[in-house]
């Protein structure tokens, strides 16, 4: 009765069951996985807990990542909140997004959202309005929800894979989920958050997967922290009322065909990109002696 495998279909349940957009992601789990109510949110609610830590370890400790390649950025930005150019929330959102990387990358534990290389996007946007804005643990994790759903949407339509479909699968997809999820929180329409979502993929479009020397790193960590600007950025259009001229659904269809258009040096394999300039290929060499 609640299953959806497009954004049109999640928003049609949403009108015919008077149902918000994540208590209807709430009863498609409890149907296709045969599970209580109270155990799924217990689960999603778990995952809040592992975001929030990831963030706290990365603002506080001096994380050095496996590679060498990443660390200490987020807690530099986190302590020049005062003099940020883009804002308060914005600038701390983008601290805490790399602040999940360099945990990320330094063996830590992370929530991967949808992915390990883009798992800071959702948990920075949501903690840092959560800080700033005093929502509710309660719809905090129904924003989890909307997050969990339309990231459904985009694994049965395309891919989250950016071996399979480049970075835009991953940050960008990331970048769509936490824009769905700010839009909820400050009382969108589930319109308005696939408005939002659909605006923060197409921003992505084609975005290649190229890691230095084949780590999640450089550029995965900064790409993060541009991805959780703008989902928020996303989220403010489509709540003052900008729509997505792309429906969200034809923006996955769309990401799912560029994806298959690139090359595999653009796609994970570090053959490409800011993998194959001078520097990357130096420092590939250090490590590989």
């Amino acid at each position: 009765m609640f299953q959806y495998n497009k954004a049109t279909e999640l928003i049609s349940l949403c009108i015919s069951c008077k149902m918000p957009l994540p208590e209807v992601i709430i009863q498609a789990e409890m149907e296709e996985n045969d599970m209580r109510r109270d155990e799924i949110w217990r689960i999603m609610s778990e995952r809040f807990d592992i975001m929030q830590t990831s963030i706290v370890n990365g603002v506080e400790k001096e994380l050095k990542s496996k590679g060498g390649l990443i660390g200490g950025n987020a807690r530099k930005l986190f302590f020049n909140l005062h003099s940020a150019l883009s804002g308060k929330t914005v600038t701390k959102a983008v601290s805490y997004a790399l602040a999940v990387t360099e945990v990320n990358a330094s063996m830590g534990k992370i929530v991967a959202s949808p992915t390990a290389g883009s798992s800071g996007i959702l948990p920075g946007v949501l903690l840092a309005l959560a800080e700033d804005y005093d929502y509710p643990r309660e719809k905090l994790t129904e924003a989890l929800f909307v997050a969990a759903g339309l990231g459904r949407i985009i694994a049965i339509n395309a891919t989250l894979s950016g071996a399979e479909g480049g970075c835009q699968a991953e940050c960008g997809s990331a970048s769509a989920m936490a824009a769905a999820s700010a839009t909820y929180l400050v009382g969108g329409s589930p319109e308005q958050c696939f408005n939002a979502a659909a605006m923060a993929l197409k921003g992505l479009l084609g975005l290649v997967c190229d890691p230095v020397a084949g780590l999640v790193e450089v550029p995965c960590s900064k790409r993060n922290a541009t991805s959780t600007a703008n989902a928020l950025i996303c989220a403010d259009m489509s709540i003052a009322g900008i729509q997505s001229f792309i429906p969200f659904d034809e923006v996955v269809a769309a990401m799912h065909r560029v994806g298959q258009l690139m090359s595999p040096d653009l796609r994970e394999t570090a053959r490409g990109g800011c993998a194959a300039v001078p520097t990357a290929l130096r420092y590939e060499k250090t490590i590989n002696k």
